[in-house]
């Protein structure tokens, strides 16, 4: 029964990553209709937010090291916000109606990340920044002087090209001085350090231990979930994204700024993200490829909850995790050994991780035979829309 109940509880801390990472889905999503796949990636940005952190703090040793991981979860997620804001603003605010073509460039930018990650150096971020400085200023100058001219799009492709073209220069040139050339990370996956007051257990119930790493996560989503509740409910932002959601023409008639809502919601989904990715470095190494591990699991829970409801994502997350968890691990097996043959041969065929997510994905068909629109449908006027 012990193990049981330790399985229990990885289910719980996993159910609360993919509860983190999923709900700044759902809004973007439910609000902006954007299937980002780029997601995952600004989970794996989370967790190498965390792990730079913990590097500047580690020669502080003592006290202030132990502190380290509440700054790396504001850090976490103030990144990622501004990337996703700034990924909206040059990307995804050029491609609203057009569903395939958000998706293939969000899928594009998720590889691209995965191999900054994987290769960036000091001398290819001085390469890029000089790129983007001498674009921005062009682009500015550009817009000046033939501000009313049809070649003007033209024109500004043709600059921006250029200026990739030196910053790739600038790079090159840059990555013969050793200390500029070196990588950051690297593909190899890397680990992160609890600090001690996570570590060990928190208390027992009989005879079992309730691990601290777990039950901070669990606890972390449910503090996060109820102020994402709060803001969404209270909040004037909050109440506007709401507005937007339910008729955006109407909202923009009454004076709603409905292009910053979408950057800030944005942004507001995306950093959810990076704290999941903050979250996840306490239950292992990470690596570039993180996000891809996580991204289908989180449209999963996104499809079995219902599209841009919150209820729906919270119980599809603890359904997803604690069946990966419990059937994956094979503890039914220990906990009921007398278990029918039949049932026992069905149980130990999916006692795997990879055959975990088949029952999943099967139970999932099999539920939206009955409720395609998941658990909780949306509703309101955007349904019709």
């Amino acid at each position: 029964m012990e193990l049981f109940f330790s399985q229990i509880l990885d289910g719980l801390s996993i159910a609360s990553v993919l509860l983190l990472a999923a709900t700044g889905l759902a809004i973007v999503f439910g609000l902006m209709g954007v299937i980002n796949l780029a997601h995952g990636e600004f989970m794996m940005l989370g967790a190498y937010v965390t792990f730079v952190v913990q590097n500047l703090f580690k020669p502080m040793g003592g006290i202030l090291f132990e502190l380290y991981f509440p700054v790396a979860l504001v850090l976490s997620f103030i990144v990622t916000a501004l990337v996703g804001v700034l990924l909206e603003r040059t990307l995804i605010r050029r491609l609203y109606g057009r569903p395939l073509e958000t998706l293939l460039a969000t899928w594009g930018v998720s590889l691209i990340l995965i191999q900054l990650v994987r290769s960036v150096s000091t001398a290819m971020l001085l390469g890029i920044l000089l790129a983007i400085a001498l674009g921005w200023i062009g682009s500015r100058f550009l817009k000046l002087k033939f501000t009313d001219k049809p070649f003007l799009p033209y024109i500004s492709g043709l600059y921006w090209l250029l200026t990739s073209l030196i910053g790739i220069a600038a790079a090159n040139f840059l990555s013969s001085i050793r200390p500029l050339a070196s990588t950051w990370f690297g593909p190899r996956n890397i680990d992160v350090t609890a600090p001690k007051w996570l570590q060990g257990s928190w208390g027992k119930i009989g005879d079992i231990g309730l691990p601290g790493i777990r039950i901070f996560i669990i606890l972390l989503s449910a503090v996060l979930l109820l102020a994402t509740l709060w803001f969404l409910s209270k909040s004037v932002w909050g109440l506007r994204m709401r507005a937007v959601t339910q008729n955006r023409q109407m909202s923009n008639c009454l004076g709603i700024p409905t292009d910053r809502v979408d950057s800030f919601t944005f942004g507001l989904g995306s950093g959810l993200a990076g704290v999941a990715g903050c979250a996840i470095t306490l239950l292992g190494s990470v690596g570039p490829n993180l996000g891809a591990a996580y991204i289908v699991s989180c449209f999963m829970v996104i499809v079995l909850g219902g599209v841009g409801n919150l209820t729906g994502t919270v119980l599809a997350s603890l359904l997803l995790g604690i069946i990966q968890s419990v059937i994956g691990s094979g503890s039914l097996l220990t906990v009921f050994p007398n278990l029918p043959p039949a049932v026992s041969g069905v149980v130990e065929f999916f006692a795997t991780t990879s055959m975990s997510l088949v029952l999943v994905f099967i139970f999932i068909i099999a539920f939206l035979q009955f409720r395609p629109n998941g658990m909780f449908p949306q509703k309101g006027r955007s349904v019709d829309a």
